[in-house]
């Protein structure tokens, strides 16, 4: 049956950044489809261990600090979240930080975590995992979290546009390198939805007017609309799908 290619029974997930927001929403959704999770932030993930937890499914919390963006790190990391339950199936970069500031004033002070956390991390976390799942053999899934912005140049956020176009262009070619070992490496691009992230411009009522003018949902996504392609780029429902970017945007990159 169909259904049952989007079942993630005896999978292990490993999601960045699963405190609240879409990390937490795509590790809750991973977990009703039924997988474990590790569930790693800088902050306390207690919540998101609570949810994942009273749907049955073990939740172990991970701390780590990804601004580091190195290698031994996302070794650790990896390593940890196998220890703790046994094994990864699947890796969710969802991890993300965003600073606003003009281009010609942007300081190193913001460019620098930016970079490490939304991409370096990343890198070296698929890295990891991807290292894990050919010793454990059967292969593996990847889900990097991009952007509408990894389609245009935005404003006043140079670093988070760089590293979301980097993003879409790491996840296809790791796609190209690891499709051959089993390992699906696909990424979700979601546009303005209700997250920390995009606090700001959605408290202020002339910016948020106009993204909802402009969005064809007219509505900030929640973090429920993406646990759903979540799942299908988990699960072997999207066993053929590599270096896929896709859109979760409420109609923004068609409007």
């Amino acid at each position: 049956m169909i259904l049952d290619a989007f079942r993630l029974d005896e999978r292990v997930a490993l999601v960045t950044g699963a405190t609240r927001g879409l990390g937490q929403g795509i590790a809750v959704g991973l977990a009703q489809a039924g997988a474990d999770v590790a569930a790693l932030d800088v902050l306390a993930v207690d919540e998101t261990a609570e949810r994942v937890e009273a749907l049955g499914r073990r939740c172990h919390q991970l701390s780590a600090d990804l601004s580091q963006g190195t290698p031994e790190m996302a070794r650790e990391v990896v390593a940890e979240c196998v220890r703790g339950l046994g094994r990864i199936d699947i890796l969710v970069n969802n991890a993300g930080i965003i600073r606003r500031s003009p281009a010609i004033d942007y300081p190193q002070e913001d460019w620098d975590p930016v970079v490490a956390i939304n991409l370096s991390s990343a890198f070296y976390l698929a890295q990891a995992a991807a290292r894990t799942f050919v010793e454990q053999g059967g292969g593996g899934k990847i889900i990097n979290i991009a952007s509408v912005l990894s389609y245009d140049g935005g404003i006043l956020v140079p670093a988070y546009v760089a590293t979301k176009h980097a993003i879409a262009g790491l996840t296809k070619s790791l796609a190209n390198e690891w499709a051959g070992l089993g390992i699906n490496v696909n990424a979700l691009a979601p546009s303005y939805f209700e997250t920390e992230v995009t606090a700001a411009i959605r408290e202020d009522p002339q910016r948020r007017d106009a993204l909802l003018a402009r969005l064809p949902a007219a509505r900030f996504g929640t973090a429920e609309d993406l646990a759903g392609p979540a799942v299908l780029l988990a699960s072997d429902a999207g066993s053929y799908m590599h270096g896929s970017i896709v859109p979760v945007d409420g109609g923004w990159l068609s409007f």
